[in-house]
């Protein structure tokens, strides 16, 4: 899978079980490469007028187009990318067809995620050059949190407390690497308060206005500094999956749909991306090999609250955390609240 992944960033094609071969289009090198039928997401298809409403209920799901003429990557590449639209209005004509090989179809749309490019490839292209093997069923294994181990940990004071220790995760199928930062004292004789955060760049280290991530990862430090006053402690796992698991360049094109009108939902699918890709089976592991059976889990979110408790984690109080909203954040946060189901006022 790591070798599927370093290809389609390359701009390499894929071949998949079934013998199809796939060309990214965002990153493809492969200049005289050139196809009559294209793979792109459901949502990318609504907008080209190609699904119907039933179909688009699954904005992630892949969908074959066949063109009129046969697609280089050049002209292939303002049907994949919604940034494109206004300077290529006129597209087509296409048609929709049924996929034989649908399992292939929808790992592809993954491995297009987790490489962090637009989820659109060239099919079975002309040119396209030697092409790197991937079973479709490899991708479960390569997910399979039991990969992910204690890597090493160290102290660390931070600011909002000096007694605090960073431990690290890795996987040997996975270049992310995971913290977690113990607050405090690890006891077996009390619950400690944990947070689970993914990684967002523009918020934790930039200062953005655009999320509450920054706020809600400090506030959370300082919510676990204070359990220590009473013998408490805290865990905060930091998971490396930005933009809600599309990765930055993705999350950056979101906010460019945003600043057009897009709330956070409608962007990620119109470039044909889930509005939700993170893994929090990763926090369940890492909770795991920390020896934490039982938690309060700091959250709004109840995803966080099933996934969790479906892997066998205990969570005895869900603890409210909510910070007050800006200008900038505002429409964010009521469609986390609205449309994603957070537990926010």
């Amino acid at each position: 899978m790591a070798r599927a992944i370093d290809a389609l960033r390359h701009g390499w094609p894929i071949t998949l079980g079934s013998g199809t071969v796939l060309l990214p289009v965002e990153t493809g090198v492969a200049v005289e490469a050139n196809a009559s039928r294209m793979l792109i997401s459901c949502a990318r298809a609504a907008t080209l007028k190609l699904a119907n409403q039933r179909d688009a209920a699954a904005p992630h799901a892949p969908v074959i187009i066949r063109a009129a003429e046969p697609l280089s990557l050049q002209n292939a590449r303002p049907i994949a990318d919604p940034a494109l639209d206004l300077a290529h209005p006129m597209k087509g004509p296409f048609k929709a067809e049924p996929i034989i090989w649908e399992d292939d179809a929808v790992a592809a749309m993954e491995l297009a995620r987790l490489a962090g490019i637009l989820p659109a490839f060239l099919v079975n292209p002309d040119n396209a050059g030697e092409a790197e093997f991937v079973h479709s069923g490899d991708l479960g294994d390569w997910s399979d949190t039991v990969q992910l181990t204690l890597a090493t940990r160290a102290r660390l004071p931070v600011s909002a407390q000096t007694d605090a220790e960073i431990i690290a995760f890795r996987s040997a199928n996975d270049m992310r690497e995971h913290v977690a930062l113990i607050i405090g004292e690890q006891s077996a004789d009390r619950e400690p308060l944990v947070r689970l955060h993914s990684e967002c760049l523009t918020g934790d280290v930039l200062g953005s206005l655009k999320c509450d991530c920054g706020p809600q990862l400090d506030a959370a430090l300082h919510a676990m500094a204070d359990e220590t006053e009473s013998r408490g402690w805290g865990i905060l796992l930091y998971m490396r999956q930005e933009g809600r698991g599309i990765g930055l360049v993705n999350k950056l094109r979101a906010y460019n749909l945003q600043d057009q009108g897009f709330d956070t939902v409608d962007a990620n699918q119109r470039l044909g991306l889930p509005d939700e890709a993170r893994d929090f089976r990763v926090a369940a592991r890492m909770l795991e090999l920390l020896g934490v059976q039982s938690i309060k889990l700091m959250t709004n979110n109840p995803k966080k609250v099933d996934a969790l408790s479906s892997a066998g984690i205990i969570i005895s109080e869900r603890v409210q955390h909510q910070l007050p909203d800006n200008p900038h954040n505002r429409r964010y946060l009521a469609t986390k609240r609205d449309r994603s189901g957070h537990l926010l006022t």
